[in-house]
């Protein structure tokens, strides 16, 4: 069944840990067997070849160069035009990877339409189309003022995560508290002004509230599980659910083990002796159709490239073409086959199209 992912860092990956994309997985894999500076090495599960088998044909793909002020324990890069050079990196790789006819930018909702019938057409293999992106940024420090909002919307960008990790230029993010920078607000007038999507991912609490407050265009939240299931600050609260449901946004569930089991120790954990499996992100999927009474709400944003691999996800997934095994989970659950339609692509498709220029 045709999956639309709404969280991959596939530029990062390409550029900051060094993977050929266009090569299978097992192939990227071989080539860093002998590897070890980053946890993950060896052990990755995305790759372009694996979305098409995977029938992966649209993906949101980040742009991400996080800001860190002296003596901070993130991290990242020393000035704001650092991060944002390289963002435009990363846009250059994805830019190449369109001439080479392995991906293709989707910008409005022509685009998209066509982009969808391509990938309806049976009579063409997976293998040969593109994988259509649209382009997020996630966490905003690269924005190093915000006339650059602007320029980035004009080469496609068309959402935002005002945060990432820790103290960020314009919102602080996950293990943070506190409110909205005076220049987060402003971006999120901005982004207003120029139509944009709001993700409200890695944002605090307080942060939340006020982003919802000031922002009245559409929201997501790319990449996303529930914290009545796990404790904490990264997941939403009910009540962060119940709005998001009146503000007709869509909720990704992301397959990070941390984010999947209360007890997770990074870098100790193992996904098979603390049984994290598939069937916990649908646990998530379950709690959210609860307080919406439906599944409009609920969809995929994997994060399975989200500087982790198999060693970090569930252990019934090799890679990501093994999200294929959700139909089963989810048929397994009561979901009807309408439903599960809707979880793969259906409600990220009604809200594109809903959002995205015409």
């Amino acid at each position: 069944m045709l999956l639309v992912d709404a969280h991959l860092d596939l530029a990062m990956n390409a550029l900051e840990w060094n993977r050929d994309l266009r090569k299978p997985v097992q192939a990227i894999r071989q080539r860093e067997a002998a590897l070890n500076d980053k946890p993950d090495r060896g052990k990755g599960t995305v790759s372009l070849p694996e979305l098409r088998k995977g029938e992966i044909g649209l993906v949101v793909a980040t742009q991400i160069a996080r800001y860190v002020a002296p003596g901070s324990p993130l991290n990242g890069w020393n000035s704001p035009e650092q991060a944002w050079a390289q963002t435009q990196g990363q846009l250059a790789w994805y830019r190449a990877m369109e001439a080479a006819g392995e991906m293709v930018q989707i910008t409005n909702v022509a685009e998209l339409d066509a982009h969808m019938s391509l990938w309806s057409d049976k009579t063409r293999a997976n293998e040969d189309k593109p994988v259509g992106y649209i382009l997020s940024l996630e966490g905003a420090d690269s924005l190093i003022d915000l006339s650059y909002l602007e320029t980035a919307y004009a080469y496609g960008l068309r959402a935002v995560g005002p945060a990432h990790y820790g103290d960020g230029r314009y919102a602080p993010g996950t293990g943070m508290s506190g409110p909205l920078k005076p220049a987060g607000k402003e971006l999120l007038r901005e982004m207003d002004r120029l139509n944009m999507i709001l993700d409200v991912t890695h944002l605090t609490d307080e942060g939340f509230r006020e982003a919802l407050d000031i922002f009245q265009g559409p929201v997501w939240a790319s990449h996303h599980n529930c914290r009545a299931l796990v404790s904490h600050q990264r997941q939403l609260t009910d009540d962060q659910i119940r709005e998001l449901i009146r503000r007709d946004a869509v909720i990704g569930g992301v397959f990070d083990a941390w984010m999947l089991h209360n007890l997770w120790e990074r870098g100790v954990s193992d996904p098979r002796a603390t049984g994290v499996r598939l069937a916990h992100v649908v646990d998530h999927f379950d709690h959210i159709c609860d307080l919406a009474g439906n599944a409009h709400h609920i969809a995929i944003g994997s994060d399975l490239d989200g500087g982790y691999g198999t060693e970090q996800s569930p252990y019934d997934l090799d890679d990501i073409t093994g999200l294929q095994r959700l139909t089963d989970i989810l048929a397994d659950r009561g979901y009807s086959e309408a439903d599960i339609e809707r979880i793969f692509h259906g409600n990220w498709l009604r809200f594109l199209r809903k959002n995205l220029p015409a």
